[in-house]
């Protein structure tokens, strides 16, 4: 592309390369505390930090130890938090009804957050497979995962979060007609300001092994894949109709899920619909990342990966980093 511009010897790309200052002048992209969402796994119990064996340096945390924890990253400007349930076997089900349970982890967790920080943004996942004893995302019938009783279960998950006092609900089922549902739902019960920021691009990915770790997803049951309702991943162009429907039934933002492999589809979703977009750089991504660098604390690595999502036009980041780059960013 002819820029019309000097060429070399009297242009020299490399003058505003030569000193640090000069680099941070003309920086076309950054990263501040307000671009980062923090995922946290959550697990019944009192002071419980438990190690996750196949994601170093993340932990299950119980609720009053989750307290603490914020206490030093809340000063360091951290925005907002979501949140995953590790849910006792004891209380799943085929329905999933642990999911609406106002005495359930989650609920609890979102009433005592807010009453220590108040200010401090709460997201919440709306989905089944933490609750099912099929780890499906949605309700299985004769091996099939039935999309519109579905829908009803996740609108009464919706609303008892949103009675909890969370935020934010994210819808990360992938069920057809799901944000039109929950929307309904919140405007008929005077929940008008309750945030939805759907996962529109949920892709069927291989990165997402380490999660369902964290959370001690049961083992898929029936259907051995979750395929028939997470996208695509050799498509692009049905991404871009998922968002539109999901705009379209009422979503204020939407994520991009996992992050780096799908930084053509943030662009493109960025492009196309200009709504806060979100990536969540998946568990997969994050475990990935530290075996490549020499040492688990490298912010250089990090700092790279968090960068190209800015690059690609993200408005913010869901990545387990958060902690570190929080500190880093002090």
């Amino acid at each position: 592309m002819n820029y019309g511009l000097k060429t070399f010897p009297s242009s020299r790309m490399r003058r505003l390369r030569m000193k640090s200052f000069l680099r941070n002048l003309v920086s076309e992209n950054s990263i501040s505390a307000n671009d980062l969402i923090w995922p946290v796994f959550l697990v019944e119990g009192n002071n419980e930090h438990q190690k996750i064996k196949s994601m170093p340096n993340v932990y299950r945390f119980s609720i009053d130890r989750l307290v603490k924890e914020l206490e030093q990253l809340v000063e360091y400007g951290l925005q907002a938090i979501a949140l995953f349930p590790q849910v006792d076997s004891a209380l799943k089900d085929e329905g999933g009804t642990n999911a609406y349970d106002p005495n359930n982890l989650i609920c609890r967790a979102i009433q005592t957050i807010k009453t220590y920080y108040p200010e401090l943004g709460v997201i919440a996942d709306i989905a089944l497979d933490p609750y099912t004893t099929h780890g499906h995302d949605g309700i299985m019938i004769e091996d099939e995962i039935v999309n519109d009783k579905t829908l009803s279960v996740l609108k009464q998950q919706a609303l008892v979060f949103s009675e909890a006092g969370c935020d934010i609900l994210a819808p990360s089922d992938m069920m057809d007609g799901r944000v039109g549902i929950i929307r309904q739902a919140l405007d008929e019960n005077r929940m008008k300001n309750t945030v939805i920021m759907s996962y529109a691009a949920k892709y069927a990915s291989s990165f997402y092994g380490p999660f369902r770790d964290a959370v001690k997803s049961e083992q898929l049951t029936g259907v051995n894949d979750k395929m028939t309702y997470q996208m695509n991943y050799m498509n692009g162009d049905e991404a871009m109709h998922e968002i539109a429907l999901d705009i379209g039934e009422g979503a204020d933002m939407i994520i991009i899920k996992p992050g780096m492999p799908y930084l053509d589809i943030i662009l493109r979703a960025k492009q196309e619909f200009k709504v806060p977009t979100f990536a969540y750089q998946v568990s997969g991504e994050y475990s990935m990342i530290l075996s490549a660098s020499n040492r688990i604390d490298n912010l250089d690595i990090i700092l790279e990966s968090i960068i190209s999502f800015k690059r690609a036009g993200a408005d913010g980041i869901i990545t387990y980093f958060t902690p570190s780059l929080l500190e880093y960013l002090k």
